[in-house]
């Protein structure tokens, strides 16, 4: 006999596993599917990738009792410096200036998710169902048919909401035929970590160049998270470059603000691509997280994206659950779309166009690119806006993301 869930949460990452615990408490009846074992190591998305994570995102990680779990010290983003390579314009964003303690924080993606599952281990109406893997999906009238093979044995499990939170190439989605419009960058990120000459303190650099953006990001002490983009036919042999020649090509493209750097860790290259699900939702059935978009990591807004997408959802579902409604409801689902939109619609473009933008070798527009970052150093107004948008504080926020 099927076991009847409210929701099925399908993917066990850092949105799904934000989604479930956001639910916990809540009266419904949640189940998380989860492909790695539920420990640190297995998870492929908690790894050594730094994540910027906006203010709202702390606010509602704090709020969920997620933030009080993470054991090393997150680095405090206070300052924001943004330039291009062999361009006249550069801008500064000062939080103390803006009025502001801080834009956000970073922290290692494996550090985030240990805390997560901390957080998991304390749920009380969770069913965690790992390894698992989704094989089937069978829509029936009042609600889904899942498959779920588990330890070598097939497992049946009903939901009245299905949630995708599989990642870009979601099973959930595909079985849906959801399309997706995919932009791939021909570019890789380099990730990994550097000593600095001289501290970061606080500050965040973001540097366009023509083959393609550069940020480093404060870690504690003289440490630093680099990002490095370099063409995807060409990371293969600089992630295998030794220390010298790996830290002489970050110079020649971030050149010397923190002064010299030393002992770089292991460099891993992600391939970087977009894509953006041409439907959220469908009948009992709902795409969050990189499961309905994946972006550029550049602005570091895939998470923090993507935890908005988890919180929005848990509020609607909240609500619809104390006016005892159907969480798979047709008209809860398009109020979830048309909540998420405008913020997906607004982030996806901006990271998007300003990758193709800053890539544009063309001479008037590197000009004009230069002109505006000299423009938005001038105006505070348009300052704190930017900064603001950048922190989460955009649209419909949720309730949780404005908790101090």
């Amino acid at each position: 006999m099927s076991a009847m869930h409210d929701i099925v949460i399908v993917g066990g990452g850092l949105v799904g596993s934000s989604l479930a615990i956001a639910l916990d408490g809540s009266g419904l009846r949640v189940a998380l599917v989860e492909a790695a074992l539920p420990q640190v190591a297995a998870q492929p998305s908690y790894d050594e990738r730094n994540l910027a994570l906006a203010r709202a995102s702390i606010n509602a990680l704090g709020a969920l009792g997620v933030w009080a779990k993470v054991e090393q010290a997150p680095a405090p983003i206070t300052q924001i410096h943004i330039s291009r390579r062999g361009g006249f314009g550069s801008a500064q964003l000062n939080a103390a200036e803006l009025g502001l303690a801080e834009f956000g924080a970073v922290l290692p993606a494996r550090e985030l998710g240990n805390a997560l599952l901390y957080r998991l281990e304390s749920c009380r109406d969770l069913d965690r169902i790992a390894p698992a893997q989704l094989i089937a999906i069978e829509s029936q009238d009042d609600a889904i048919g899942l498959g779920v093979l588990a330890d070598g044995t097939q497992r049946q499990l009903r939901a009245r909401l299905l949630v995708g939170a599989d990642g870009t190439e979601s099973f959930v989605r595909n079985h849906f035929a959801i399309g997706a419009d995919r932009f791939d960058y021909a570019q890789s990120a380099l990730v990994t970590t550097l000593t600095c000459e001289r501290a970061p303190d606080g500050c965040a650099f973001e540097r366009f160049t023509d083959s393609g953006p550069v940020a480093l990001l404060p870690l504690a002490g003289n440490r630093a998270g680099l990002v490095l983009s370099v063409p995807t036919a060409d990371a293969a042999r600089v992630a295998e470059l030794d220390d010298d020649a790996f830290i002489a090509l970050v110079h020649e493209r971030f050149g010397y603000r923190l002064g010299r750097f030393s002992r770089p860790g292991k460099r891993k290259p992600y391939p970087l691509a977009r894509m953006l699900a041409s439907a959220l939702t469908a009948p009992r059935m709902v795409l969050v997280g990189n499961a309905a978009q994946t972006v550029h990591p550049l602005g570091a807004q895939g998470f923090n994206l993507g935890l908005r997408d988890a919180l929005s959802l848990s509020e609607l579902l909240i609500e619809s659950r104390r006016d005892a409604g159907d969480p798979g409801a047709a008209d809860l689902l398009a109020r979830y779309v048309a909540r998420r939109t405008p913020d997906r619609q607004a982030t996806t473009a901006f990271s998007h166009d300003l990758v193709r933008l800053t890539r544009n070798p063309f001479p008037p527009l590197r000009w004009l690119g230069s002109l505006a970052l000299g423009a938005l150093d001038h105006l505070p107004p348009l300052k704190r806006r930017v900064a603001l948008r950048g922190m989460g504080f955009r649209g419909d926020v949720s309730r949780l993301g404005l908790s101090p």
